[in-house]
C-alpha cells in the first residue's frame, strides 16, 4: 500500500488522534529516506487536518439534531418541564461537562433561583439563590452578558458570598459557563454548564449554550402564553356560563311573570301563585299571613312541604325583609315580605333545594308582589261583600220589612235562607269604647264563614247565622272574639227565628240579654234568654212561659207525673219551710230522712247546684207558674 494510504483507512474509521503516529513509526523503522518521511509527515498533518474538519462538522451535526429535537420539543409542548429537563440535559451531553443548570429570575424577590439542574449532586446547591450581580450566574442575570470561567473559585471578576460559594464547594464546581436566557431585551434566566475540573470553553460552546438559552426562554414564554390561553380560555367558559346561567334565569322569571299574570288575570288564588312558583324555582314554599297563619303551602316533585314556619327566627326575617324591600336568607329559608305600602299581609318562606340566582330571588320577590295584590283584591272583595251583608242585617233590624220575597231574595244572593231557623248575637264589652275595627272586622269573617250577616251597630257587634241554638252561639262568640281581641266579651242571644219580619224583634231581645248578663255581673260570658231565668221570661218579646216552666222545672214535673210522687209538693213545702227540713216534714206529716230522700233525688234531676239562690227563685217561679197554668204534659 503506497505511503499515506493508511491515513485514508484511519479516517474511515474515525480512528483516534494517536493512531495517526503509526504510519510514520513504521516508516522510520523500515528506513525510508528523509524525503519520503517529509511526504509522509505532510501526509499526516493532512489527514489530522480533514480529521478536525470532520469532527467538528459531526458536532455540529449533533448540535444541529439537539437544536432540531428541542425545537420538536416546543412544537408538541405539553409539560414545560419536560421540555426545560431535557434543553439542560442537552447542554450537558453536548458540552461534555458535568453539571448543566437553568435559573429564572423572580420579580417579587428580585433574585434569581434554581429551576431546573442536571448531574448535580449537592441539596444546597439545588437549593441556591443568587442576588442580581452576586455570582457568575447572577451576573449573567444582570448583564445579560455570557460569562465564562475556568476556575470560578480563584476568579475575583465576580462578587462571590459565603452562601454561593458554599453551594458550588459542595457541589465541586471548577470550571462554569452561563449565558443569559432572553425575551426581547430583557433577561429572564440563566443558562449553565459546568465542570468540576478546570476547562477553557470554547466559542462554538458558548454559541451552542446560546442556542439552547434561546430555546428554553421560548419553551418558557410558550408555556406562559399557554397558561394565559388557557387562563382565558377558563375565565370565557366560566363567563359563558353565567351569561347561560343568567339567560336561564332570565327566560325563568319571564316565564314565572307570565304564569303569575295569568292567576292574576283569570281570578286564581294565593295556592295558585304557590304552586307556580314551585314548579318555576324547586322547592317547598309555606304563605303565611300577618298572623303566621298557612295560607298556601306547595312544594315541587321529591321535596318535602313546609308545614310550618318552623324558625323562631321568621318573625325577625319578615321584618327585616319589610324594612329592606327584598327577601332575605335565614339558614336554609328565604323570606319574602308580602306588604301592600304600610300594610303587612304575611310573608313567603322558601325552602330551595338548588341554589338561587339574583334573578331567581327577584322571581320570589315578584311572586310576593303578586300574592299582595291577590290578597288586597281578596280583602277588597270580602269587604265589599260584608258591606252588602251588613247593609241587609241593618236594614231587616231598622226598617219595617213591607216585602218580605224581596229580602228573601236578597238574603238568599248571599247564601243565606231567611225561611230557615237563625238566632240573633249582640256581643260588646263593659269598655264603652264600642267594638272597633277588629272586632268589625272578625265579625264579618266569623259570619261570612256561616253564610250569616254581621254589622256594628249601637256600639254592639250583631251577628245573624243560621241555626237553633241562640245560648250556644252566644257562648262561642263570646268565647272566640273575647280571644280575638284580647279581653272578655259579653254575647246576648236570641232566636231561634224565621223570617225576615222576625229579625228585628229577636235583635232587640239579645241586646236585651246582653245588658242584662252584665246586669246580672254575668259579663265575659254568654247566654241566650232562656237560660236568664225568670229576667229572660221578662226580657223575651214572645213570652214563652211554658218553655220557661219546662226548662227550670220540667225534669221534677215529669217525674211526679210517671211515678206518681211528690216531688213538687215536697218542694213547695220546703220552700215555704224557708228551707228547714223539720217544718217541711210537719207540713208534708213525713219523717225528715223522707223529705231529705225526695230533695236528693231533685238533686239527681236538675243537677247538684240547683238549690243556689239564684236557682231557686226561678225554680220557685216556675213551679207557682205550674200551679197557676195546671198540670204540664210529661216531657218526653
Amino acid at each position: 500500500m503506497p505511503h499515506g494510504w493508511e491515513y485514508l483507512d484511519l479516517l474511515a474509521r474515525e480512528a483516534a488522534v494517536v493512531e495517526f503516529e503509526r504510519p510514520l513509526v513504521a516508516a522510520r523503522t523500515a528506513g525510508l529516506s528523509r524525503a519520503e518521511l517529509a511526504d509522509l509527515e505532510q501526509a499526516k498533518a493532512m489527514a489530522l487536518r480533514v480529521r478536525a474538519l470532520l469532527e467538528r462538522r459531526r458536532r455540529r451535526e449533533e448540535e444541529l439534531s439537539a437544536l432540531y429535537e428541542t425545537a420538536g420539543d416546543l412544537a408538541g409542548l405539553r409539560d414545560v418541564d419536560a421540555v426545560l429537563r431535557a434543553i439542560v440535559h442537552r447542554a450537558r451531553t453536548l458540552l461534555n461537562v458535568d453539571v448543566s443548570y437553568m435559573t429564572l429570575n423572580d420579580p417579587e424577590r428580585g433574585d434569581t433561583y434554581m429551576r431546573v439542574t442536571d448531574g448535580s449532586v449537592a441539596a444546597s446547591f439545588q437549593r441556591l439563590r443568587l442576588p442580581p450581580g452576586y455570582g457568575l450566574g447572577g451576573l449573567v442575570a444582570l448583564t445579560g452578558t455570557p460569562y465564562a470561567t475556568a476556575n470560578y473559585a480563584t476568579d475575583e471578576r465576580f462578587q462571590h458570598t459565603a452562601e454561593i460559594d458554599q453551594g458550588v464547594g459542595e457541589e465541586g464546581l471548577v470550571a462554569i459557563l452561563g449565558v443569559p436566557m432572553r425575551l426581547g431585551s430583557t433577561v429572564i434566566g440563566v443558562l449553565l454548564a459546568a465542570n468540576r475540573t478546570e476547562r477553557p470553553f470554547a466559542r462554538e460552546e458558548v454559541a451552542l449554550l446560546l442556542s439552547l438559552a434561546a430555546h428554553a426562554a421560548v419553551a418558557l414564554d410558550t408555556a406562559r402564553l399557554l397558561s394565559e390561553t388557557q387562563a382565558a380560555l377558563a375565565e370565557l367558559s366560566a363567563a359563558n356560563a353565567v351569561i347561560q346561567a343568567h339567560s336561564e334565569s332570565v327566560e325563568r322569571a319571564a316565564a314565572a311573570h307570565e304564569r303569575m299574570t295569568s292567576v292574576v288575570l283569570r281570578g286564581g288564588g294565593v295556592g295558585d301563585v304557590a304552586a307556580d312558583l314551585v314548579d318555576v324555582l324547586h322547592g317547598a314554599l309555606l304563605v303565611i299571613d300577618a298572623e303566621g297563619r298557612p295560607l298556601a303551602n306547595a312544594a315541587s316533585p321529591g321535596c318535602a312541604t313546609l308545614d310550618g314556619p318552623g324558625d323562631t327566627t321568621v318573625g325577625e326575617a319578615v321584618a327585616a325583609s319589610r324594612g329592606e324591600g327584598r327577601s332575605v336568607r335565614r339558614g336554609e329559608l328565604i323570606i319574602a315580605a308580602v306588604v301592600a305600602g304600610a300594610d303587612n299581609l304575611g310573608a313567603l318562606v322558601f325552602r330551595p333545594d338548588r341554589t338561587l340566582s339574583e334573578m331567581d330571588q327577584r322571581i320570589l320577590e315578584r311572586a310576593a308582589q303578586v300574592t299582595a295584590l291577590l290578597l288586597l283584591f281578596r280583602r277588597t272583595v270580602a269587604d265589599a261583600e260584608a258591606q252588602v251583608r251588613g247593609d241587609l242585617l241593618d236594614d231587616l233590624i231598622s226598617r219595617p220589612v213591607r216585602d218580605p220575597a224581596a229580602a228573601r231574595s236578597r238574603a238568599a244572593r248571599l247564601g243565606l235562607d231567611l225561611d230557615a231557623p237563625f238566632v240573633l248575637v249582640a256581643a260588646g264589652d263593659d269598655t264603652g269604647d264600642g267594638p272597633g275595627q277588629r272586632a268589625t272586622s272578625w265579625a264579618r269573617t266569623f259570619a261570612a264563614a256561616r253564610h250569616g250577616l254581621a254589622l256594628t251597630r249601637d256600639d254592639r257587634v250583631a251577628l245573624l247565622l243560621p241555626g237553633d241554638d241562640p245560648a250556644g252561639t252566644a257562648r262561642q262568640v263570646a268565647r272566640e272574639l273575647g280571644r280575638a281581641l284580647g279581653r272578655t266579651v259579653t254575647a246576648g242571644g236570641a232566636g231561634p227565628s224565621r223570617g225576615a219580619a222576625a229579625v228585628a224583634p229577636a235583635y232587640r231581645e239579645a241586646g236585651r240579654c246582653l245588658s242584662a248578663l252584665v246586669t246580672l255581673g254575668r259579663a265575659g260570658t254568654g247566654a241566650g234568654a232562656a237560660e236568664l231565668g225568670y229576667v229572660g221570661l221578662l226580657l223575651g218579646d214572645r213570652r214563652d212561659v211554658t218553655g220557661f216552666v219546662t226548662a227550670l222545672a220540667g225534669p221534677v214535673i215529669d217525674y211526679d207525673a210517671r211515678r206518681g210522687t211528690a216531688l213538687i209538693r215536697t218542694l213547695e213545702a220546703w220552700f215555704d219551710a224557708g228551707g228547714a227540713l223539720g217544718r217541711a216534714a210537719e207540713t208534708l206529716h213525713v219523717h225528715v230522712n223522707t223529705v231529705t230522700q225526695r230533695l236528693e233525688r231533685v238533686a239527681q234531676l236538675l243537677g247538684e247546684n240547683w238549690d243556689e239562690p239564684r236557682r231557686v227563685l226561678d225554680l220557685q217561679l216556675a213551679l207557682r207558674l205550674h200551679r197557676l197554668r195546671g198540670p204540664l204534659e210529661p216531657v218526653d
